[in-house]
């Protein structure tokens, strides 16, 4: 097994220089960024002692040091939180047999819930950002259900139309890695991620190299373009919350803003995504109120 804190460590080293924490360059440097001796001056322990961490051989190490090395490496808080967790991670359940990947059970009232939210898409990813459940504007966004199994990451970088479909896809390519790398850390014994992770390092040259930066991310809201192939470009907001009872199941909601043209197409995605009595029932209702109006 790969040492996820050593190399998650040697990463967040790599990218820093010298310079940047005011030491001089010194000598031949065989690595890019800081040498270990130099991050441990930094953290104010010694070389012994980091090496053992880097290493995977210091168990019991303090909120104080990981909070000095976290200063010393510039790391950000989901960065910081995700090196707590490497250092002590959290065994939550017995690995599955080998070939046996069972689907998280979800439970049934979130897909109430997801089925009531139809004037947003939204869609519920788990610990290996497979999407266990949707809502019909969620299906007819992102086509979840035209996928024999629909993950995240798989789709990014295993399907052909996800270029088109991402405007901006290296953005798209790079949060989605590092979304993974995040849950990861969270779920080593995850049974799905393993195999997951080798499938896409063998398929995809660009996940291997995003995969390799130990980047993380956690999944909280943002921005993102998407190109509908019924509509066009879309602009859409996303936010993301943690299921009640379920943190390792993400639900993520899109929005527009209202009244911009990515509004109006969202709701011709919704209108064409109606089942046709639904549809029949609108434009009675339709009718009704333009009568009542008039009659006004």
């Amino acid at each position: 097994m790969s040492n996820e804190l050593g190399e998650f460590l040697r990463t967040r080293r790599a990218r820093i220089s010298p310079e940047e924490v005011g030491l001089p360059r010194t000598g031949r440097r065989r690595v890019p960024g800081l040498r270990r001796d130099e991050l441990a001056r930094l953290a104010g322990v010694s070389v012994e002692y980091y090496t053992r961490l880097e290493q995977g051989r210091s168990p019991n190490v303090s909120e104080a040091v990981l909070g000095a090395i976290g200063k010393a490496l510039s790391l950000n808080e989901t960065e910081r939180e995700h090196l707590r967790i490497l250092v002590r991670p959290t065994r939550r359940a017995r690995p599955s047999p080998r070939g046996a990947h069972p689907k998280p059970r979800l439970r049934p009232a979130v897909q109430l819930v997801l089925d009531q939210m139809d004037r947003m898409p939204a869609f519920v990813f788990g610990p290996a950002l497979d999407v266990l459940a949707w809502n019909r504007l969620g299906d007819a966004l992102c086509g979840f259900s035209g996928v024999d199994r629909p993950n995240l990451c798989r789709s990014i970088f295993l399907d052909p139309k996800a270029r088109d479909f991402y405007p901006q896809w290296s953005c798209a390519a790079e949060d989605t890695v590092a979304v993974l790398r995040w849950m990861a850390g969270r779920n080593p014994d995850e049974p799905g991620l393993a195999p997951l992770i080798g499938e896409l390092s063998i398929h995809s040259q660009e996940f291997r190299e995003l995969w390799a930066k130990h980047n993380v991310k956690e999944k909280t809201f943002g921005s993102k373009l998407m190109n509908h192939s019924l509509v066009g470009e879309l602009e859409l907001a996303y936010e993301s919350f943690p299921l009640p009872g379920e943190p390792d199941m993400v639900l993520v909601t899109y929005v527009a803003q209202p009244g911009s043209p990515s509004a109006e197409k969202l709701g011709l995605i919704a209108s064409w995504s109606q089942p046709e009595h639904e549809r029949v029932a609108t434009d009675r209702g339709g009718i009704t109120r333009s009568a009542d109006s008039v009659e006004d």
